[in-house]
This record gives C-alpha cells, sequence and structure tokens, in this order.
C-alpha cells in the first residue's frame, strides 16, 4: 500500500494545487492531510474547499485550531517581537476572511487518525498527528532525543508516527532495544507543501509504503519517499505583497525559511 501524506499548505493554493497533480501522477492507494491548512497567505477558503470537494481526510493543525474558533492565538512559538508582531497580522487577517461555513469545517476536524494494519504475524500502528499525540503544537525536530521520541510513541502505542508543524522534513528509525529483535519505530517528518522551512522553496510530501513484507522487527520494510516539487512561488509570494501581510512571508516562500 502507497500512501500520500502532505501537511501544512497554509493557504498557499498554488502550491495545494501542484502538490495534488503531482499526487495523483503517483497513483497513491491513499491520501491524508496532516493539517495547518490556512495562515500565512491569501487563500483559506480556496484551500479548505479544495480539501473538501476531494474528500481527503484530514486533522487539524494548530493554524486550523486556532482560527476554527476565531481566536487571535494560532498556537504558534514565534521567538522574537517581530515574529511576534508579523503573527498577529496573519491570524487577524486569516479570521477576517475566513467564512462561516469554512470555518466550521475546521472546527470539526479530529486531532489525529489511527490505522490499524494487520500484517503476517505483526500488527502495525500507523499514527496520524499535527504536532505530537500529546500536544498538537509540539515541534518534534529531528535532534530530538531518542529516548525522548520514543517514549512519545510508546505511549501512543504508534509503530508509524507521521507529523508536521515543524516545516523540516525527516524519516527516523529508532529501536526500542539493540537486540536483533528490536522493535522498531518510524518517526516521520512529512515536511510542508506550503511553506517550507528547510532552505529548498520547493513543496514537500511523504509517500508511505508498506507491504505485507512490512513489520516491525524489520527497520527496513517501511518506506518513506520525500518527494519534492515545483510550484509557482512567485504567484504566491506576490499575492503575500499585494496583501495586508507582511512581505517577510513572501521571501521566506522564495527562499524556504
Amino acid at each position: 500500500m502507497r500512501i500520500a501524506l502532505f501537511s501544512d499548505i497554509h493557504a498557499n493554493l498554488p502550491a495545494l494545487e501542484a502538490c495534488l497533480t503531482n499526487i495523483e501522477e503517483q497513483k497513491p492507494d491513499a491520501i491524508y492531510c496532516l493539517g495547518d491548512l490556512v495562515g500565512y497567505n491569501i487563500w483559506p477558503n480556496e484551500v479548505i474547499n479544495e480539501i473538501r470537494k476531494r474528500g481527503i481526510p484530514t486533522i487539524a493543525g494548530n493554524y486550523d485550531f486556532g482560527i476554527g474558533r476565531t481566536s487571535d492565538d494560532c498556537g504558534c512559538a514565534y521567538k522574537t517581537d517581530e515574529e511576534k508582531a508579523m503573527g498577529k497580522v496573519s491570524i487577524s487577517f486569516t479570521n477576517s476572511i475566513v467564512k462561516n461555513d469554512e470555518r466550521n469545517y475546521l472546527r470539526t476536524l479530529p486531532a489525529h487518525i489511527k490505522i490499524e494494519f494487520q500484517l503476517n504475524n505483526d500488527k502495525l500502528n500507523l499514527l496520524l498527528v499535527h504536532g505530537s499525540p500529546r500536544k498538537i503544537n509540539e515541534y518534534l525536530f529531528e535532534d530530538r532525543d531518542e529516548k525522548s521520541l520514543l517514549r512519545i510513541m510508546e505511549t501512543a502505542d504508534a509503530d508509524i508516527m507521521c507529523f508536521g508543524h515543524t516545516h523540516k522534513p525527516y524519516h527516523r528509525i529508532l529501536p526500542t532495544d539493540p537486540t536483533e529483535n528490536a522493535h522498531y519505530r518510524h518517526a516521520i517528518n512529512i515536511g510542508s507543501v506550503g511553506k517550507p522551512k528547510d532552505g529548498n522553496p520547493k513543496g514537500c510530501y511523504v509517500m508511505l509504503t508498506i507491504n505485507q513484507e512490512s513489520s516491525i522487527t524489520n527497520k527496513n520494510s517501511v518506506q518513506a519517499e520525500f518527494i519534492r516539487f515545483d510550484y509557482d512561488i512567485e504567484k504566491a509570494a506576490k499575492a503575500i505583497e499585494e496583501s495586508p501581510l507582511p512581505n517577510d512571508y513572501a521571501k521566506m516562500l522564495r527562499k524556504g525559511y
């Protein structure tokens, strides 16, 4: 089974359209969205409705959670006063343009999706979250301590955990013990469709492959392919510059940070 997973569109309609076209060309067996449909660009309603009309199962991101409740807090961990000021403009602007029906949709999104596979003699649990199983806006960066990441996954009973929020893709394979019979867990950050922060301005999504041979005892039997795709970055950046949003968000799109 090939499963396409994408996240963090952030109202970037050109990026979402390119992503979905690319995914369709790959012909996956299933598609899931891990949230943050809105914020930072001018097309929150269009992005929401593109997801809805395709019937793509979607979980709530922290930005979706805030906008769904007309909150002035997006749950974002801004580090500087400048970032906080820009963020305030973004959530205020997003709240002002999101329509009632679209806002109600955001409020209904679940916190996570859990899928259980029965393969060979193994049970293989796939958990989809936005930040972490503990908190919608928890950042799980690649340098997270291994014991900490394992503890989070074990508590959530997740053999494969896919998430977004940091906008920086990675795949870590974590053994529960050093023996030959180790139980391997997979932590996969699927990156960002519409606001990459890893220095590559191309959008990103993951194609996860699980087959009849996949096993918790074989670390290489679960594959995660990171697919980067081109989209009209200038269209998205200029839309920001022609809106009340801070121009710095346009620079971020162009440079991928």
